[in-house]
């Protein structure tokens, strides 16, 4: 994806922003200043890129957390942690790191790094150590309005035809037609990748899950959050919920930085 490219990816997550996330914080949703969890690590999911966390970005900053997201190059799963890895290293304390989609695979792995003092999940998928993130759909009713189409060099992209029900249906038309349009491709071979650490099993964990998402069965994301003992908020919102449902969003990530903070003192 170029910067051009990029940059429009960006104006639109930001007018795809609830206006609530767009207001000033109010004082009492800033954090003190001996809060020890400031710092905010963000991983996108597959089909995206990091400026659909712009209106959490947003809100976040307001608030007085220190914001880095994560651009993953989605080739493969090792790549897309050691991304991550990259930007954790950047961070001056501890951090909070969230994954949406794909990216809660990436923040699993990515997640045992020391400064990594929480996971939040948003609709994300969380394998244990020694799962593929392909395992996890077993046993689970297929999402038939997300439909991924395969290119002959592995990469898959979301076909255009169920763009917007399966995956931004909460998304104006005209937004969800540059999104289908600039789309990431994700190297399906990562799916079949096993993991070999789960951050979830030593750190705590929260998850934030769209009742709407057409991209996995509802139940899985219960099952998923369930058993990795996340704190769970449901929000009405399609599997772009990381766009259109920033306030949400930002609200569990400065949830569990308070908790965390607070069992440090």
């Amino acid at each position: 994806m170029t910067r051009k490219t990029t940059t429009t990816v960006a104006a639109i997550a930001a007018a795809a922003s609830l206006s609530a996330a767009a207001l000033p914080a109010n004082a009492a949703d800033t954090i003190s200043q001996d809060q020890s969890v400031r710092n905010v690590v963000l991983v996108h999911g597959a089909f995206a890129d990091g400026s659909g966390w712009k209106g959490v970005y947003d809100n976040l900053t307001k608030r007085g957390y220190r914001v880095t997201i994560v651009q993953n190059p989605l080739t493969s799963l090792e790549d897309d942690v050691a991304a991550t890895k990259r930007a954790l290293e950047r961070q001056d304390g501890p951090v909070i790191l969230v994954g949406h989609s794909w990216g809660g695979t990436v923040i699993t792995e990515a997640g045992i790094d020391p400064k990594v003092a929480g996971l939040v999940y948003v609709s994300a998928l969380s394998p244990d150590a020694g799962e593929t993130t392909a395992q996890q759909y077993q046993g689970f009713a297929p999402a038939s309005e997300f439909v991924i189409e395969t290119t002959k060099d592995g990469f898959g992209y979301v076909s255009p035809e169920k763009f917007k029900a399966g995956f931004a249906h909460d998304v104006s038309d005209a937004d969800v037609a540059f999104m289908r349009d600039a789309q990431v491709p994700i190297n399906m071979s990562a799916f079949g990748t096993k993991l070999e650490n789960a951050a979830w099993r030593t750190k705590p964990s929260w998850a934030v899950i769209a009742t709407e998402d057409k991209a996995f069965d509802h139940a899985m994301l219960i099952h998923m959050a369930e058993r990795i003992k996340a704190k769970i908020t449901k929000v009405s919102a399609s599997h772009a919920l990381f766009m259109t449902q920033p306030k949400v969003v930002a609200d569990t990530i400065d949830q569990a930085a308070k908790a965390v903070s607070a069992k440090k003192q």
